[in-house]
């Protein structure tokens, strides 16, 4: 499949994943959102591939999260042409991604703001460099997010507090806190991935997928449930700021 918005490579039996909207900081916008679901399950159908990397285009951001133009202008009724020809929601692939049989690992180029940190936080593990940096921002805009995620990565009273607060964590802070793996200097951080995710892809890929399908097994009973939940929850239960409301700042500036 052609994409428009991902690069796709493969290199000793790793699919490297690019969200490539650089000039948006790689914002996801449906199509995106999309594209990239579908890159992972068609690598996960590919038997020459044993790992998938996920990671964004330039120094930046990993992904900026959601693009919030297209969001506004779906708030006005102008439905993007992606969304009408496959529809579907970004929340429910971020669940798909996570399950993926294959291990997923985030390459974090930059930052991972909003959705973005949704998604890194569903991946498998994550690697670093002094670029990245992380923000949960749910709380600030009237939705929740990563209930599911994020407390079985660096425990519950540290994803609270991330949670609730919806402050920049560092990439120091985000490796002492089990948000990265490993930190390793920018010129460096390809390498380092590719180190790791080609032993893993040189593995017997039964083993690999059997080792995390029990390691999920059921855990992901459970992660499914709090994913439910939180969708309804948030969807129900809460009701957010729109999207003038929710980024005035952001919407404001010059040219926006």
């Amino acid at each position: 499949m052609d994409y428009q918005h991902i690069l796709v490579e493969k290199e000793e039996g790793v699919a490297i994943l690019t969200m490539n909207r650089p000039e948006v900081l790689n914002a996801m916008n449906f199509l995106l959102g999309y594209e990239l679901h579908n890159a992972v399950m068609e690598a996960n159908q590919d038997d020459d591939i044993g790992c998938i990397v996920i990671t964004g285009s330039g120094e930046r951001a990993f992904t900026a999260g959601g693009d919030i133009h297209e969001q506004r202008e779906e708030a006005k009724g102008n439905i993007s042409e992606a969304r009408k020809l496959h529809g579907g929601e970004f929340p429910e692939r971020s669940y798909d991604i996570s399950a993926s049989p294959k291990p997923v690992v985030g390459m974090m180029n930059g930052l991972a703001y909003g959705g973005g940190a949704v998604l890194s936080s569903s991946l498998d593990f994550r690697l670093g460099c002094e670029n990245t940096k992380f923000r949960f921002l749910a709380a600030a805009y009237g939705r929740i997010n990563c209930t599911w995620t994020l407390p079985n990565q660096v425990g519950w009273p540290m994803a609270k507090e991330l949670l609730f607060s919806g402050r920049v964590v560092e990439a120091e802070e985000a490796y002492r806190i089990g948000l990265l793996n490993h930190l390793v200097p920018k010129e460096e951080l390809r390498a380092k991935t590719m180190e790791i995710c080609t032993v893993i892809a040189k593995n017997r890929h039964e083993s690999v997928m059997g080792m995390k399908h029990l390691l999920m097994q059921d855990m992901g009973k459970d992660l499914y449930n709090q994913f439910q939940n939180e969708r309804r929850f948030t969807t129900e239960e809460v009701v957010g700021y729109g999207v003038e409301d929710a980024f005035p700042e952001f919407l404001s500036r010059k040219g926006r």
